[in-house]
């Protein structure tokens, strides 16, 4: 499993990177290892709120349905908008085209409090 070091990582098996002023989000690679050939995603809209630990969004797959929790709070700045025509591409790269959204957080200090890569390894090993 590929978990770069320079993100940050929550038990729902999202990914943030901050980026600026916004943190981009998307799926590890044990997730979209977990879901199979991804078949549908279901994104916000820019300008929607969402809320740390809440659903932003929902990826199915040939084997599941998962929902997507959002890492911080605050508001949709960006879209990948490709992705509703080419979903496949979270299993293809997910850490750079398969990213999902971008926010601009509320609260900068709920990024420090996700997990780092040596934890969330950690805690995918768990899971295996």
């Amino acid at each position: 499993m590929n978990f770069p070091e320079d993100l940050k990582y929550t038990r729902e098996h999202e990914w943030a990177r901050l980026s600026a002023a916004k943190v981009v989000v998307g799926v590890t690679d044990f997730a979209q290892d977990q879901l199979g050939d991804v078949v549908y995603v279901e994104l916000p809209a820019v300008g929607d709120e969402v809320k740390r630990g809440e659903s932003f969004g929902v990826v199915e797959s040939t084997k599941a349905v998962s929902e997507l929790f959002a890492p911080v709070s605050g508001k949709v700045v960006e879209v990948n908008d490709p992705l509703v025509e080419a979903p496949e591409t979270v299993n293809e790269d997910p850490y750079e085209e398969g990213w999902m959204i971008a926010i601009e957080p509320s609260d900068p200090k709920e990024l420090a409090e996700l997990l780092d890569v040596k934890a969330y390894a950690a805690f995918v090993a768990e899971q295996e």
